[in-house]
């Protein structure tokens, strides 16, 4: 019994003893550091969702035609072209941090220019200013998230970006219902000249965030990025492999490690000569890169879910509802589907996968625009109100943005981001950003004219053959990096195809 009481006492106190691995506690410094950068991406949202409904009122009180309409709703995407062309060159040269920051200004003056338009011209005006900083904002953004994130969840971080553009969306469209029972003048304009506030708020935000650990390094400043890498890894040792990667890719022999360490870089490391590297004489690594970035970019707008958002007013009006108050109220439902939908997707990034996600997101896409597709055109040939298509059409609206923010909305930004080099990467993601702008442009600016050619039904059958489209690019083009670091990504290029 004495040998039977030991052996229990020695079980009891081994197990006592154990401590079983830890799951790794998320990198709060890195998580508020995503956050206040992501938060830049409200400016797009906002102006999205406002706009879908001021420009009801807008019409009204400007007496513009639906050309006007399309080229006020989609004009700020070209402008943001300015922004996105500025933003790698600019960012590599003043920093990531301060880049946030010029973004927020331009956005700050354009709003306060919109909210105090006389005219449709000075309207167009405060939309190029505004567009300029919503280029700046959507290139930085993730790029600042992703080399600021640990691995393990450089996912979830690098999704803000979109769950920011969603939560901006969703303020749009209560700003647009708050508003709306205001004097006709007055109205829109506060709708668009309270963009002001998230836009200072940004701003100031900004200035306690750290600069980007890769950009300090590009700029030689070693002590200044190692200590940065201490707050934002989840350990030391991964500080310390974090560090030696970056400066691998940027050219820095081994030996300079101590914090107060300056150092000379290569004027390609520093953001020079990288369009000769991605466009004349890229290797196949780097063309199958580029490829993948301007692909995932040009398909998340090709399939016109932005015409949903920014017209989901007319859409409605379309599917039977005619009063301005139960639409603005519908197109509320799509904001909070489309935010619901976006934070659900950010725990399943860095667990599932960014390969499997987006496909599966692109499939649900399919079926829905078929759906809302088949429905509006049964509603358009119908003498009376089918309610079982008008209610599957709102249905099909609600469940394209739900999957497209599950996938397709917040990993074009991760993947583009995180598969670009170091040295690429600024300028790399202009060149997404100027696709993905010139996509929503076109899009945005043709929806209207494009429904009255063909139908709004024969619209919606477009969007999901390309949809099908994208689905096929994604298949065969992009492999899976989740888990891999940013300095690993090169590697998983280039030969993929022969592995598929």
């Amino acid at each position: 019994m004495n040998m039977a009481s030991e052996q229990t006492a020695l079980i009891n106190n081994a197990v006592a003893d154990f401590d079983p691995p830890r799951k790794p506690k998320r990198n709060t410094y890195a998580l508020a550091c995503s956050i206040l950068a992501s938060m830049t991406s409200i400016l797009l949202g906002y102006d999205i969702g406002v706009m879908s409904g001021a420009v009801i009122y807008i019409r009204r009180d400007l007496h513009i035609s639906d050309v006007q309409v399309e080229i006020l709703i989609g004009i700020i995407n070209l402008y943001s072209l300015i922004g996105s062309f500025l933003a790698g060159r600019t960012s590599d040269w003043i920093g990531r941090r301060n880049t946030i920051v010029l973004a927020g200004a331009f956005f700050f003056v354009g709003a306060i220019l919109m909210g105090f338009s006389p005219n449709y011209t000075f309207l167009m005006f405060g939309r190029f200013i505004a567009g300029i900083g919503v280029g700046y904002a959507l290139m930085i953004a993730p790029v600042y998230t992703a080399e600021v994130s640990p691995a393990s969840c450089r996912g979830l971080l690098t999704s803000f970006p979109e769950v920011f553009i969603n939560t901006g969306i969703l303020l749009g469209y209560i700003s647009n219902l708050a508003f709306s029972k205001l004097p006709l003048r007055l109205g829109w304009r506060l709708m668009l000249g309270v963009g002001v506030v998230p836009s200072l708020l940004i701003t100031f935000g900004v200035l306690v965030m750290p600069e980007s650990p890769r950009w300090l390094v590009m700029r030689g400043r070693l002590g200044e990025a190692r200590r940065v890498l201490d707050k934002t890894s989840d350990s030391e040792e991964e500080a310390r492999l974090r560090l030696a990667d970056i400066k691998s890719a940027a050219g820095i022999p081994e030996g300079y490690d101590d914090e107060n360490d300056v150092v000379q870089v290569s004027k390609q490391s520093t953001g020079k000569g990288v369009w000769k590297e991605m466009l004349i004489h890229p290797s196949p690594a780097v063309r199958h890169i580029v490829v993948a970035v301007l692909g995932i970019h040009f398909f998340q707008q090709a399939i016109g879910l932005d015409s949903v958002v920014l017209y989901s007013p007319t859409i409605f009006e379309k599917a039977g509802i005619t009063s301005d108050s139960q639409k603005l109220v519908a197109t509320i439902a799509v904001g909070l589907t489309k935010t619901i939908f976006i934070l659900v997707a950010t725990f399943f990034l860095d667990r599932v996968g960014r390969r499997p996600l987006l496909l599966t997101s692109f499939g649900g896409i399919i079926i829905s625009l078929l759906t809302l597709a088949t429905c509006l055109t049964i509603i358009g040939h119908s003498h009376t109100k089918v309610m079982w298509a008008v209610g599957l059409s709102i249905t099909a609206v609600l469940s394209s943005v739900a999957t497209f923010s599950i996938g397709a909305g917040p990993i074009t930004w991760v993947y583009s981001t995180e598969i670009l080099p170091l040295r690429l990467r600024a300028q790399g993601a202009a060149m997404g950003v100027v696709v993905n702008r010139i996509m929503c442009g076109v899009i945005s600016m043709t929806f209207l004219s494009l429904s009255k050619a063909m139908t709004i039904g024969g619209a919606f059958f477009l969007y999901a053959a390309m949809a099908v489209a994208g689905w096929i690019f994604f298949y065969t083009m992009l492999p899976e990096t989740q888990g891999k670091t940013l300095e690993e990504m090169e590697g998983s290029f280039g030969k993929f195809r022969e592995k598929s």
